[in-house]
């Protein structure tokens, strides 16, 4: 008996190991009553619907990479990336960084032609003279303008690949949900971009060239560098393209089951508190710019209100009996 009990001591060791070893670093779960962090658990609330549910199971199986170790949603180990799945990870981010990197490489030889396009509303508000104080300031301006056209010729491609790499994780129905909505991105962003460099920047550029003039026996000239230039130019361009996506987002979000238009709704007042930060942050430090970007974005806001309710009405009566 008592050679019986040294044989079956290791045995409950090595059980108890392979047991602490088969444990999950964290297990998320995903519900609408939980709350909080535990030991070992992380909740997250976002009211999911069953479809949301479904299809964040299947994202996160291919998205989390599997040197993170177990990781449980709902008691299923979403953590099992096969070889070929970090393959095709792999060739989908090379073909991303393909296309970025000829982009870069067009647009960095015609660099002054873009600056120059770029530079056009400050021609059109008067403005006739840049400087540049620093010596390699010219030659990072160029650098920057090729990376952010770059940026934006690329971005459809660099959209395609991480639609392939994540669609065979979705049923065809949720392919037919989302694909509008990446079709949409780009033009979305287009349109913003345009409103930005037609409307938004002359205006905002006459008002703030309008300072020069004498002001007490001294004359005040406006000089900007190019380097200033290019970020004032910049944050317009990208804030107002990204501040037009906010119906993508909004409806995505919906569409997932992790919000509701009920309570985009209650929620109206927290949005344009929201907006009006984010357009104080992206565009330069002036009122009067911030409001050209905060007014568009409330706009947006509350446009995208109206298109989930129209989407609603029309899932349900799909959903309808006899429908």
């Amino acid at each position: 008996e008592q050679a019986k009990e040294q044989t079956t001591e290791p045995a409950k060791d090595a059980a108890g190991k392979d047991a602490v070893q088969t444990q999950p670093r964290c297990t998320i779960g995903v519900n609408d009553a939980s709350f909080g962090i535990r030991e070992g658990e992380i909740f997250v609330v976002m009211g999911l619907s069953g479809s949301g549910k479904s299809t964040l199971l299947r994202l996160l199986n291919r998205l989390i990479e599997p040197t993170l170790g177990s990781v449980l949603v709902d008691g299923q180990d979403v953590t099992r990336m096969s070889k070929r799945d970090l393959i095709e990870l792999r060739r989908r981010l090379l073909w991303a960084a393909a296309a970025l990197a000829v982009a870069f490489g067009v647009c960095l030889y015609f660099a002054r032609p873009i600056f120059g396009f770029l530079v056009r509303p400050l021609v059109e508000a008067g403005q006739r003279q840049l400087i540049y104080t620093a010596v390699f300031e010219a030659f990072f301006v160029e650098i920057k303008v090729a990376f952010f056209a770059a940026l934006m010729i690329a971005f459809p491609i660099i959209a395609i690949q991480i639609w392939l790499f994540v669609a065979p994780g979705l049923y065809s129905r949720e392919k037919r949900a989302f694909l509008p909505f990446l079709v949409m991105t780009p033009f979305l962003f287009l349109m913003g971009a345009s409103l930005a460099y037609f409307v938004a920047m002359p205006i905002a550029l006459h008002f703030l060239l309008s300072y020069q003039g004498e002001i007490g026996g001294v004359q005040q000239t406006a000089l900007p560098a190019i380097g200033n230039y290019l970020d004032f130019s910049m944050h317009f361009i990208f804030g107002f393209g990204v501040a037009f996506l906010l119906p993508v987002l909004l409806m995505l979000l919906e569409r997932a089951g992790l919000v509701t238009r009920s309570a985009l709704a209650r929620g109206r007042r927290y949005a344009w508190v929201i907006a009006t930060i984010v357009a104080a942050v992206l565009t330069p430090p002036d009122v009067f710019s911030m409001l050209l970007l905060a007014g568009p974005l409330i706009a947006l806001y509350e446009l995208s209100l109206i298109a989930i309710w129209f989407t609603e009405k029309r899932r349900a009566r799909s959903a309808a009996p006899g429908a």
